[in-house]
């Protein structure tokens, strides 16, 4: 994977160390995505086991958030022995074409590999992106609503940066 540098003064943030942003970042992440804030609120309260859940951003230098994402046991699929699962991933289309979805992608496995996992999973209906991100098609899933997703895996590596 192609090296990524994030444009100056942005910041990885981990939410489990800046419960000053919960509020902020629940109302964020809902919405983007079809989950109230308190579902992503109270999934940030929750003590981590092995890192899991764990919820991240990229922050500009004045706190604007400018994409996020999270880890968590199993993003609403049929498979619970595919776990942990990357969820959420979003960058805000201003920023798109930056390479910070590739940041948050290396940044997550790097996370998950230094609390041990040894994978990591996500779920999309999209292709070609996470291949040239190094992730690999494992299987379709199922989700509650009967709809189909391609699951994709990538190794975690097992130290921190």
């Amino acid at each position: 994977m192609a090296d990524v540098f994030l444009p100056a003064g942005t910041s990885f943030v981990a939410l489990r160390d800046h419960p000053e942003l919960w509020d902020r970042a629940s109302a964020w992440f809902s919405g983007k995505w079809e989950l109230p804030p308190e579902e992503y609120h109270r999934s940030m309260e929750e003590p981590p086991v092995r890192g899991v859940p764990g919820w991240y951003l990229l922050c500009a230098a004045d706190g604007t958030i400018l994409a996020g994402a999270g880890l968590i046991e199993n993003d609403f699929h049929d498979r619970p022995d595919l776990r942990p699962n990357l969820c959420a991933l979003y960058v805000e289309p201003a920023w798109r074409g930056r390479g910070l979805a590739r940041f948050l992608l290396g940044a997550l496995r790097r996370e998950a590999g230094a609390c041990g996992w040894q994978e990591l999973y996500l779920i999309t209906d999209h292709t070609g992106f996470y291949e040239r991100c190094g992730w690999r098609f494992a299987t379709m899933v199922g989700t509650a609503d009967g709809e189909r997703l391609r699951l994709y895996a990538a190794p975690c590596p097992p130290h921190s940066y």
